[in-house]
């Protein structure tokens, strides 16, 4: 069926903007001279179905029921609002809305805007415009706010036990190599602040999940932002509340807050900030419902790039300073790549460094040539080598930091960033400063240059930066104020990207990060795909793919079978299952000097043949299931188990691991993508035996799997026949 995508304006004394998107209500009302939220609904209502008796929320139930925050000059503009214009118009993704609003308490205008794409699933950023003739300052920006629900509902139907009502899901651990950590926390009556970046590491994925257990409703979020943000939630519920008592009603209020040192921007006069994007999302079903919903949205309305977006999912193989790179043993990686079924090879961190010095790659940063030690014959070499043996040829570059062998670093002092004491940092002390339009238009013309001396078809870009380099404090506009660089930076680092895959649409775009540290969706929206971790040992790598599935659609997490450390720990099955549900990235299995293990081999060629063959072909619109999606529960009882399958349902995969402390040898599957009305072909790849059996009895009896040890797994295959 068609998308649906729908909005309706009804004007008045208090007009409202009712955003219809799938079966997914949104409404805001300009209530009083302030644009508040109306509520959501998930079975597709309008709030005003019942014509005379909405169902909006009310305002009076919340300290902030406005949709969004903005203070300009100190002065809050939340209130005070006069209705300019409500437009909207039809485009690619779906139908672009605009509130146009202007503040009679400064000379500002704001446009609330609105994307509905059908997927059940909104996209929303504000347009703050300066029409005065002096410059002004923002220090507080929420991008979306307000009350989400109130229901005495729960006082009638749940113990009268508001901490029983709501649970919150997030990514628990920021720290490297704990990426997508994902767990349900009870939420308690009180403030809650899940933070991103500014007041923590740089390692979680700014996602947020919000259960009501009591009505089976999940509201979703993702802030496109590479720097600080902020999800708040304001619960107000009492235990013991009378059901008559108004003041008693539980509420629930959410903002998504972009957060830094104040003043977060400098607005010139006549000049226009167009703030980060929130991407909001509400369903009645499970957690796998929201995630499908919201990958629906991210595929169609954020990471919808072209041209080299069919080969985005091409098998890379890469090899970095953990090697000696040498010409001789890079082409013996080559070859072993090839007969692995790689279809692309990168050379990763280390190949501007003198022979020997590998490891040191970051004071080498910024030079951006082959050393002529490494490559007497340049690059060419290899990406010859490459291309004649059928693959593509990729580089890793770090251009956002510069190594302090560079000549850039020794050349441009005032390209670098300086944190908010004046000084040059200790740590990351060449982190490249966009806000300096010279130093943004070095890094993109070098980038440029990179892609072309080099013909690649792969540009790997990584980004090795302690989050409190992105707060530095510096007057970017010569009006004499300090601002906060975070949101200029990063809209040029944005735009730079941006800029470069419109110059090179066939070129593949892959995003890191120190593995994980900028997957957010602001970043993504000019990469095919995206490193999520450089941790590659079990158990986390299983977790972390487990947990950035949900974050990401499947085919743009990359994942790594064998290398950086992913050998020591766990079976080889489990190595390479833990990549066949994602973007599937190679390393070797056996040094270069020596020959490789056959028997590895033939599984290693095995897999991949069927991650070519089977699962690639549905990645890109797949349902993903995650059956144990949180990590806690995952370490105490033992099983990890995803999920793909095809939207109509005639076929699909399934990865299932044992973990550390395993107390039964023994899962029942119950797959989640069949069709309860066809007959599938089951095979187990670990015997590699098939069968045959109906849809019905797969969704209510299940298949029953045995792994006898930790850090195992099996591949579970299913198609219609």
């Amino acid at each position: 069926m068609k998308p649906y995508a729908n909005i309706f304006y009804q004007p008045g004394e208090n007009p409202v903007f009712c955003y219809r998107n799938g079966m997914t209500v949104y409404e805001e009302v300009l209530y009083k001279g302030a644009l508040v939220s109306g509520g959501w609904n998930g079975a597709g209502y309008p709030q005003n179905v019942l014509t005379n008796c909405p169902s909006r929320l009310n305002p009076a139930l919340f300290r902030e029921p406005f949709a969004f925050n903005l203070d300009v000059n100190g002065q809050c503009l939340d209130y005070d609002l006069e209705l300019v214009d409500f437009v909207w118009a039809e485009e690619a993704e779906g139908t672009h809305s605009c509130l146009i609003l202007q503040s009679k308490l400064l000379p500002v205008e704001i446009g609330v805007h609105t994307l509905t794409d059908g997927t059940g699933m909104f996209s929303r950023w504000l347009r703050v415009e300066n029409k005065s003739d002096a410059p002004m300052t923002i220090s507080r920006l929420s991008v979306l706010a307000g009350g989400v629900e109130a229901s005495d509902m729960f006082a009638r139907s749940y113990d009268n036990d508001p901490a029983g009502y709501y649970e919150i899901g997030y990514f628990d651990n920021d720290h490297w190599g704990r990426e997508g950590e994902f767990n349900w926390h009870s939420l308690t009556p009180g403030t809650h602040n899940v933070d991103f970046r500014y007041f923590r590491d740089r390692y979680r994925h700014p996602l947020l999940f919000l259960k009501n257990k009591v009505e089976g409703t999940i509201w979703f979020y993702q802030i496109a932002w590479s720097a600080g943000c902020r999800f708040s939630l304001d619960y107000q519920a009492l235990r013991e509340a009378s059901n008559r008592d108004f003041a008693a009603v539980p509420r629930l209020a959410m903002k998504a807050e972009i957060t830094g040192t104040n003043p977060l921007y400098l607005l010139e006069p006549g000049k226009v900030l167009e703030s980060p994007v929130v991407h909001m999302g509400c369903v009645k079903g499970d957690l796998d419902d929201a995630v499908n919903a919201m990958h629906a949205h991210i595929r169609r309305s954020v990471l919808n790039l072209s041209a080299a977006d069919a080969s985005a999912c091409t098998v890379g193989a890469g090899m970095g300073a953990e090697h000696d790179m040498s010409v001789e043993t890079s082409k013996a990686f080559i070859d072993q790549f090839t007969e692995m079924g790689a279809e692309v090879f990168i050379i990763d961190a280390g190949w501007q460094n003198p022979p020997h010095r590998e490891m040191e790659w970051g004071p080498y940063n910024g030079i951006n040539h082959p050393n002529p030690q490494r490559y007497p014959n340049g690059l060419s070499e290899l990406s010859d080598c490459c291309h004649e043996k059928g693959m593509k040829f990729a580089l890793w570059v770090e251009i956002e930091r510069m190594g302090e062998y560079s000549d850039v670093f020794k050349a441009h002092p005032d390209w670098r960033a300086r944190n908010v004491y004046g000084e040059y940092p200790q740590q990351n002390n060449g982190f490249l400063d966009f806000t300096n339009p010279a130093a943004a238009a070095w890094a993109e013309a070098e980038l440029a240059r990179i892609i072309e001396e080099y013909k690649l078809d792969l540009l790997r870009v990584d980004y090795n930066i302690g989050p409190d380099e992105y707060f530095n404090m510096r007057d970017v506009t010569g009006e004499g104020i300090r601002e906060c660089v975070a949101l200029r930076h990063f809209q040029a680092v944005y735009r730079m990207y941006q800029n470069l895959k419109t110059r090179f649409p066939e070129v593949i775009f892959e995003n890191c990060a120190g593995g994980g540290g900028r997957t957010d969706l602001g970043m993504m929206r000019a990469f095919h795909h995206t490193w999520v971790s450089d941790w590659q040992k079990m158990p986390h790598s299983a977790l972390i793919t487990n947990g950035m599935t949900m974050a990401l659609p499947p085919e743009r997490v990359d994942r790594l079978f064998a290398g950086m450390g992913c050998h020591e720990f766990g079976a080889l099955d489990a190595h390479m299952r833990n990549v066949m549900l994602g973007h599937m990235s190679l390393n070797v299995v056996a040094p270069a000097a020596t020959t490789t293990n056959p028997i590895q081999m033939e599984f290693v060629r095995h897999s991949v043949a069927i991650y070519k063959d089977f699962i690639r072909p549905i990645l890109p619109t797949c349902r993903i299931f995650h059956h144990t999606p949180e990590t806690r529960k995952i370490m105490e009882e033992g099983w990890m188990v995803m999920e793909i399958a095809s939207p109509n349902g005639d076929k699909g995969a399934a990865t299932l691991f044992t973990m550390p402390g395993l107390k039964s040898d023994r899962y029942t599957f119950l797959p989640r993508g069949v069709d309860a009305g066809k007959t599938y072909r089951v095979t187990l790849d670990n015997s590699r035996q098939s069968f045959t059996v109906e849809g019905w009895k797969l969704l209510s009896e299940g298949i029953p799997i045995r792994i006898p040890g930790s850090m195992a797994s099996e591949l579970v295959l299913y198609q219609e026949v």
